[in-house]
């Protein structure tokens, strides 16, 4: 498990990247370089947000099949492009990254929301990461 400080920004810049991808449609490759010269930051944040990255990009239709599948109440189309971002992080951390709790990934998620989101994403975070934990079990590889 990554030190808390390197793993919530890991965190947060898996989710501003990834945020930024849906609007460009790059490859997450052909955009890290740029997206680093911009957000500068250790070795070891960097190589934890690449490894969340390159897992939400691998996983990434499976991951929006159950965040859809955990929405209650909610059409996919409103929640905030930020928000979705941060629920594939915390979702792939939860089924594919072992030496991750899942507590922890969600208790993480809430505080990216916090950074990052509307003010009322934290709870909303909250609510659809733990109807995740419980409706599936964790993949046995990545």
């Amino acid at each position: 498990m990554p030190h808390p400080r390197i793993g919530r920004l890991a965190r947060e810049r898996a989710a501003q990247l990834l945020f930024g991808l849906d609007f460009t449609g790059y490859d997450w490759r052909d955009a890290i370089d740029a997206f680093w010269q911009e957000f500068p930051a250790r070795p070891s944040v960097k190589h934890y947000a690449e490894q969340l990255i390159e897992g939400v990009a691998g996983h990434r239709e499976a991951l929006d099949v159950a965040i859809v599948g955990a929405l209650e109440k909610w059409s996919p189309a409103r929640v905030g492009r930020v928000e979705w971002n941060i629920l594939r992080v915390a979702l792939y951390e939860m089924r594919h990254i072992e030496d991750v709790p899942e507590r922890v990934a969600i208790n993480e998620a809430i505080e990216v929301a916090k950074r990052l989101g509307a003010d009322d994403a934290p709870r909303f975070i909250n609510g659809v990461l733990d109807r995740l934990r419980e409706d599936a079990p964790r993949a046995t590889h990545t």
